[in-house]
């Protein structure tokens, strides 16, 4: 009787003991962890930037003399064709100038003239006063006071067609000036700006006042990109570029890497880049000054063995506490020998027990990490995180929020399960 008693017994407790372990094992609180296969596949690493559509070619057109803008013939977005009358100013002042310049010039040509008559007038009769003084007609006197007019009068000769260039070229700047107060486009395009309204007066000074700005080519267009000095070293000519702009959020335009210019910016300490990127504006749905976030593909790898990034940062509790451990005992000890970065490495489940095993990172496109080296295979599964078992016995992500109206049961131990 008392060995079918202690038979009982040991069987309760044997059964009891079970209970726990399938209680703990499956309770509230156990560690599962998250897995994803490895996979192979494309992965792409791009760079980020933002930047403004630009015009590849634009004009600014000024007005090269001062008056008054008493008509303009194009406005904004309006088509223009190469030598077309864009704008007139006032030319009556000008005008003015020109006739007053052209009667200088004629006065100038009849004072060369009248010279000239005078010149030969003083030869012949210099000529006469020789033939005389041959024969003691004339006292050498009046021979050099003849010889002097004639000096003179050549000297004034030269005088006045000197003045006469003069006068020509003032005409021609007064000509020159009134044809600029027509104003015509330099090239064929779309007028993109206007900073002037009729009647209003521009003044030329050492720059010239803009009136217009007109782009060549719409049809076609380019993206100036600030690229920060961190990621610049990875950008070169021909690199293909996809962007967006926010006035077409679900449209994705396409781009080519022309340049990358050496001329630095630095804001707050950034130092950036800028980036020449061209693009086809065909649909003419880009304007200038949109801005447009760019991304530029600088490798490319296909069929690449990869992992989630996800599975990179996961670390155990137990490898986090040592690591900080070893952190803290060397700030104690104030050693200055530097440690080397620990190696990547990826977390599996084997035989039921977490084990890291050590790769080598390729690029990465921001979501997926290519593995170059490392004992991993496709479709071995990594740990990328742990899901957390709520008290109704169902599991939910480490990073997922818990509902705080939801109410609780009371915790109990934790055991850790591998699963």
């Amino acid at each position: 009787m008392k060995r079918k008693i202690a038979v009982i017994a040991a069987v309760s407790v044997l059964v009891i003991c079970i209970g726990l372990w399938i209680w703990f094992r499956d309770g509230n609180g156990n560690n599962k962890y998250k897995t994803v296969p490895v996979e192979k596949g494309d992965i792409v690493q791009t760079v980020k930037a933002t930047g403004n559509i630009q015009p590849i070619d634009q004009v600014e057109v000024g007005s090269q003399v001062s008056g008054r803008i008493i008509k303009l013939y194009a406005d904004y977005n309006s088509p223009v064709k190469k030598g077309e009358l864009i704008a007139q100013i006032d030319p009556v002042p000008f005008q003015a100038k020109v006739a007053q310049d052209r009667a200088n010039l004629k006065q100038g040509q009849a004072q060369v003239e009248e010279v000239v008559a005078k010149l030969k007038q003083a030869e012949t009769e210099l000529k006469r006063d020789r033939d005389l003084a041959t024969r003691g007609l004339v006292s050498q006197s009046d021979l050099d006071a003849s010889v002097a007019n004639r000096d003179s009068l050549a000297a004034q000769l030269k005088l006045a067609r000197a003045q006469l260039e003069q006068d020509r070229a003032t005409l021609e700047i007064s000509q020159t000036d009134l044809g600029y107060t027509s104003i015509e486009s330099p090239v064929d395009g779309v007028v993109i700006a206007r900073n002037v309204n009729e009647g209003q007066a521009v003044v030329a000074s050492l720059s010239v006042q803009t009136i217009f700005v007109i782009a060549t080519d719409l049809s076609k267009v380019q993206v100036e990109a600030d690229v920060p000095e961190a990621d610049v070293g990875k950008i070169a000519m021909g690199q293909p570029v996809s962007f967006t702009v926010d006035a077409f959020p679900d449209e994705t335009f396409n781009g080519t890497v022309t340049q990358v210019r050496i001329a630095a910016t630095t804001v707050q300490n950034v130092v950036t880049y800028p980036v020449i990127i061209s693009a086809d504006n065909s649909s003419k749905k880009l304007f200038p000054g949109m801005t447009a976030n760019v991304s530029v593909e600088v490798d490319r790898h296909k069929d690449a063995l990869k992992v989630p990034n996800a599975a990179l940062r996961f670390k155990p509790e137990s490898v986090i506490a040592a690591q900080k451990e070893e952190a803290s005992q060397e700030n104690k000890n104030d050693s200055s020998e530097k440690h080397s970065p620990p190696e990547p490495e990826v977390w599996i489940i084997s035989d039921g027990e977490l084990k890291a095993i050590t790769i080598t990172p390729g690029i990465n496109d921001g979501s997926f990490t290519e593995i170059l080296k490392g004992d991993i295979k496709e479709g071995q599964e990594v740990i990328t995180g742990i899901l957390e078992t709520t008290t109704d016995n169902t599991s939910r992500s480490s990073g997922e929020k818990k509902n705080p109206f939801m109410p609780t049961m009371p915790r109990r131990s934790r055991v850790p399960h591998l699963h």
